[in-house]
């Protein structure tokens, strides 16, 4: 597949579109695909929240991936020199299987070349991100973080929350670029 997508600067007019299809994508990824599998939720039938992800926009660089004219998903980066975070990447799952989160990928390591290693992480039970950022985006699993491994820098993170939110626990991914 070579799919083509473009990334937009996300508008203010926007952004509350933006949250709702983050939330939208990421429930659907958690429930609907695989099945209830954790219902551990950052608010009420939410498992992310509007807060986590006004923090990342507001801490961030959020872009609208766009194909053939239509919104179809997000992105959510922090680039500080040659180190870049990528914090969120959701795509519609109207149309989930098409190349376009993998295209989102490209466009970003195109946009931001400087950038030398990327880092992310993911619940444990997402299987089809890890998939997808192990075996098409080049990313390796570097850390494993659970209630006895903390993240050291996301303090916030306590082992209570870690344990309550993703009881089994967080990977922690890299791609370094050479």
């Amino acid at each position: 597949m070579n799919t083509i997508v473009q990334l937009f600067p996300l508008e203010c007019s926007d952004r509350e579109q933006f949250i709702l299809d983050n939330q939208e994508a990421f429930n659907y990824g958690a429930m609907e695909e695989f099945g209830l599998r954790d219902d551990h939720f950052e608010e009420e039938d939410q498992i992310i929240s509007r807060d986590t992800i006004e923090q990342s926009i507001d801490g961030g660089e959020a872009y609208r991936i766009v194909l053939d004219g239509q919104k179809v998903g997000g992105i959510v980066i922090k680039v500080d020199g040659e180190k870049g975070d990528l914090d969120l990447l959701f795509v519609s799952p109207a149309v989930h299987s098409k190349g376009i989160g993998y295209a989102a990928w490209c466009a970003v390591e195109k946009l931001y070349p400087e950038v030398k290693v990327w880092e992310t992480v993911t619940p444990y039970f997402e299987q089809r991100n890890i998939h997808f950022y192990v075996n098409r985006c080049g990313f390796h699993i570097v850390e494993f973080f659970n209630k006895y491994h903390q993240d050291p820098n996301d303090p916030e993170m306590c082992s209570e929350e870690l344990d309550e939110q993703f009881p089994d626990g967080i990977f922690q991914f890299e791609k370094v670029i050479r």
